[in-house]
C-alpha cells in the first residue's frame, strides 16, 4: 500500500503510539491525590467547636459519676442508677435522672414479720375455749374481714416503700414522700443551691448493711432535705459534690439552664 505523502494523514493501518506518560516522583502522587481526591466523609479532618469540646468533657465528667456509682437493673431495688423506666410527674424534659433510692430494703423487715404473725393469727385463735362457742358462719366472716386487713396492712407499707423516693437528677434533689393514695408530699432543691452535705448511719443494722440518712443544707425555700434510710450515703455525699462540680462548671461556661 502507497503511504501517503501528506505527514499529517496516517494510513489506516498505521499503529498510532501514545506519547509516553512521564514518571512522577512520590512528592508528585502526594501532590495530585491532596489535591484531586476527595476523602470519604469519616477521614476528613473535622474541625473541633468550642461546643463539641465542652460536650465531650461534660460527657466524661458524667461517666464518672455513674462509675462511682455502679449498676442497678432491678426494679424494686433500693439505688436505681439512671433508670430507664422511671419517670415522674414534675420532671423536665430536658431533665435527666441520675440516681433514684427508696429506703434500704432491712427496713421492710419489721412490717413483713408483722404481716407474716398477723397471717398466723386464725390459726392461733382457734387454740382459744371462746373461739368454739361462735357460730361457724361468723367464724368465716371474722377469719376473712382478718385477712383483708392483713392485705391492707401489707400493702400500705409496701407502697410506702415503694413510692417514697429520694432523686437526684442533673438539676435538682428531690424528696417525694408517700404518705398515702391521697396525700404526697415533693420538695426539691436546685444543686446549685446545696451548701453543706453530711450523712448519720447509726446502730448495728445501718453500719452491717451500709445504709443511713444524707442531711443535705440548701439555700432554698427549703433549708433542709433528708433522704432518710438510704443505700450507700458513702456514695450519695461524693455524686452530690461531683455535681455541685458540674453545676459550677455550666455556670462558668454560661450553660445554666
Amino acid at each position: 500500500m502507497v503511504r501517503a505523502l501528506d505527514l499529517d494523514t496516517v494510513a489506516p493501518d498505521d499503529q498510532i503510539k501514545s506519547p509516553p506518560t512521564p514518571s512522577l516522583t512520590k512528592e508528585g502522587k502526594n501532590i495530585i491525590l491532596n489535591n484531586n481526591v476527595k476523602l470519604p466523609n469519616n477521614q476528613k479532618n473535622r474541625s473541633t467547636t468550642p461546643k463539641d469540646m465542652v460536650d465531650k468533657n461534660m460527657a466524661i465528667f458524667r461517666q464518672k459519676v455513674y462509675d462511682v456509682l455502679g449498676h442497678t437493673s432491678n426494679p424494686l431495688s433500693s439505688f436505681l442508677v439512671k433508670p430507664h423506666v422511671f419517670k415522674f410527674r414534675e420532671q423536665d424534659d430536658a431533665e435527666e435522672i441520675i440516681l433514684v433510692m427508696r429506703p434500704h430494703w432491712f427496713t421492710n423487715v419489721s412490717w413483713i414479720i408483722m404481716t407474716m404473725f398477723m397471717l398466723m393469727v386464725p390459726t392461733l385463735v382457734r387454740f382459744l375455749p371462746v373461739w368454739g362457742g361462735v357460730p361457724l358462719r361468723y367464724q368465716m366472716l371474722g377469719i376473712l374481714f382478718w385477712y383483708m386487713v392483713t392485705l391492707a396492712f401489707a400493702l400500705e407499707k409496701f407502697l410506702s416503700w415503694y413510692f417514697d423516693v429520694y432523686i437526684i437528677t442533673d438539676e435538682r434533689v428531690i424528696d417525694i414522700e408517700f404518705r398515702n393514695l391521697l396525700d404526697k408530699k415533693f420538695s426539691e432543691a436546685k444543686i446549685s443551691l446545696i451548701q453543706d452535705v453530711a450523712s448519720n448511719v447509726r446502730g448495728i443494722s445501718q453500719t452491717m448493711f451500709n445504709y443511713g440518712d444524707v442531711l443535705i443544707q440548701t439555700a432554698s425555700a427549703i433549708p433542709e432535705i433528708c433522704f432518710e434510710k438510704v443505700p450507700n450515703p458513702d456514695k450519695v455525699i461524693k455524686v452530690l459534690q461531683m455535681m455541685r462540680q458540674e453545676e459550677e462548671q455550666e455556670a462558668i461556661d454560661g450553660r445554666v439552664r
